[in-house]
């Protein structure tokens, strides 16, 4: 059996709009996942700063966490102890693990790359470690994530073309590896795991026709864009994510991998990507950063100092409905912890229930009155 499975993911609507946004669901052992959605990051088996009992009255049904992290702590033997991340966490809904691909080639200083695999230092305590396509998969098997990313190699900005072709063949060579060994092993605990490809290629339009042409010749249950959002301009990262969903297998579920703002996801899913994963709502959270309707607010900004209303009254978010802007200025300026959860709470609510909106705006056929609408509203005071 390969990684794919029939029914992990369906195709509900098209846009009939002439552009290529669409509505699915992604059915695993703890969740069907409706699409476009926006994956929180749990990078350590936790959403910084947030209960999970929020993402639940969210309707969150998938978040992310990350294999090179949870290897390095609390490690292996702890999650495989707790009977898996899900248990470890207590989330019953899906998890996505990414592959720590990109945490090695951005964390540590000290790696040597070669076909076999990729070794490096610890982050934490400079510790060597060394993980191959087939450790990687059997990490994952032990978190016991349901949708698994493999060992890639994720490419700087820029890159030179020769360097670039380089990596892709390690790219490739350890995708092909990570399935194999995925296909020959099995679940730990019972449910269902689904392997990931991720196309590389920088925004060199021919190594991603390669890259994704190789990975649609071997049987994942979804695709994934990487090594985008790492430095290139956001017009040329919206060409490529256009040029790639457009010779995907449109079968799949596609996964833009980090990305990103509203506008991102707005313009991302208007070319036909399901699935994202950013820092952004709760790393800028804890920054002082809130969301809203009509922009980002900076609550350390003075003008906040006597304003009494909620941080938006159009998207109410458990933060907006029970505090006020002064307080959360308060809280924020006073080093008070609570500040940085409320704040955080509320970026998730606003990015989960944005998703839902344009959800319910592709079934109805007005994405490009709902996203004109909103980005005249977000654009309006941005940055205030």
């Amino acid at each position: 059996m390969g990684a794919g499975a029939l029914n992990f993911f369906n195709v509900l609507c098209n846009s009939t709009e002439g552009i290529k946004a669409r509505c699915g669901i992604i059915k695993t052992s703890h969740s069907e996942i409706e699409t476009p959605v926006f994956m929180p990051v749990g990078t350590l088996g936790t959403v910084k700063a947030v209960d999970l009992s929020y993402l639940n009255n969210f309707d969150c049904r998938i978040l992310l966490s990350n294999t090179y992290h949870l290897y390095l702590r609390p490690g292996c033997d702890v999650l495989e102890n707790a009977g898996g991340l899900h248990k470890f966490m207590n989330w019953n809904k899906s998890i996505l693990t990414d592959s720590g691909g990109f945490q090695i080639f951005s964390l540590s200083d000290l790696k040597k790359i070669t076909g076999e695999g990729v070794e490096f230092s610890s982050h934490i305590d400079g510790s060597k470690h060394f993980f191959t396509p087939e450790k990687v998969v059997d990490i994952q098997r032990i978190i016991g994530s349901d949708i698994m990313m493999p060992l890639d190699e994720c490419m700087p900005y820029p890159i030179s073309e020769k360097d670039a072709i380089k990596s892709l063949e390690i790219t490739h060579n350890w995708e092909k590896r990570c399935l194999d060994h995925f296909v020959n092993s099995e679940s730990k605990y019972g449910f269902e795991q689904f392997l990931f490809s991720i196309n590389q290629g920088s925004t060199n339009k021919n190594l991603r026709k390669e890259s994704i042409e190789f990975l649609d010749s071997l049987n994942f249950s979804g695709n994934a864009i990487g090594g985008l959002a790492v430095g290139e301009p956001k017009e040329l990262m919206n060409e490529t994510v256009e040029y790639c969903v457009s010779i995907m297998n449109p079968e799949k579920p596609v996964y833009l991998m980090g990305v990103g703002t509203p506008e991102d996801l707005l313009n991302c899913i208007e070319n036909g990507v399901d699935m994202f994963d950013c820092v952004l709502p709760t790393r800028n959270a804890r920054h002082g950063k809130l969301y809203t309707t009509y922009g980002e607010i900076n609550i350390k900004n003075l003008k906040y100092k006597f304003d009494n209303n909620s941080p938006d009254e159009e998207c109410k978010t458990y933060t907006s409905e029970n505090y006020s802007l002064s307080y959360l200025r308060h809280l924020f300026l006073s080093g008070e912890i609570l500040g940085s959860i409320l704040i955080s709470i509320h970026n998730l609510g606003f990015y989960l229930n944005l998703m839902k909106n344009i959800r319910v705006a592709i079934k109805e056929n007005r994405f490009l009155n709902f996203k004109k609408d909103f980005l005249n509203k977000y654009l309006s005071n941005k940055n205030k």
